[in-house]
């Protein structure tokens, strides 16, 4: 077998219906659309969602909720899951991302008090519960605030 000699399996390939080249091609005058009709038209077809007349899916679910779209929103981590960070002094947004707590160290963290601190240690978040902030000060750990986006 050499390079040259490699083909297709017979009938895999097939040549494109050219429509609209004149009555010699078999796909001549109405270019296979037949006489007439939706189809038949330029732009012709349903719209995506049309039940042929029946209320579509889309109206008959009901409508709730909304959300603010200037809302800011934070990651919340729990005291509780700082605890698998072992031996870290000084907890920021950036050893977060690295431990996978949050998805990128540029997102806003609030702390809230959930789980206890065995050790004191250093937090430094953009918001932080009331709870939080006492179990961390019991622990003799700091809990500062810093500055948002």
């Amino acid at each position: 077998m050499k390079l040259h000699m490699l083909a297709p399996s017979v009938g895999a390939k097939k040549n494109p219906k050219r429509i609209g080249r004149g009555p010699g091609s078999g796909h001549g005058k109405t270019a296979t659309k037949g006489h007439k009709g939706i189809l038949a038209r330029s732009g012709g077809g349903k719209r995506p969602g049309f039940e042929g007349g029946q209320m579509p899916l889309i109206r008959r679910l009901p409508k709730y909720g909304f959300r603010y779209p200037f809302r800011t929103e934070y990651a919340v981590i729990n005291l509780k899951s700082l605890v698998m960070l072992g031996t870290v002094e000084q907890i920021t947004p950036s050893v977060l991302a690295g431990a996978g707590l949050i998805k990128r160290k540029t997102q806003l963290v609030k702390i809230l008090g959930t789980g206890d601190l065995s050790r004191p240690v250093t937090i430094q978040a953009h918001k932080f519960s009331k709870s939080a902030v006492e179990k961390i000060q019991a622990a003799g750990g700091r809990a500062e605030v810093i500055s948002g986006v």
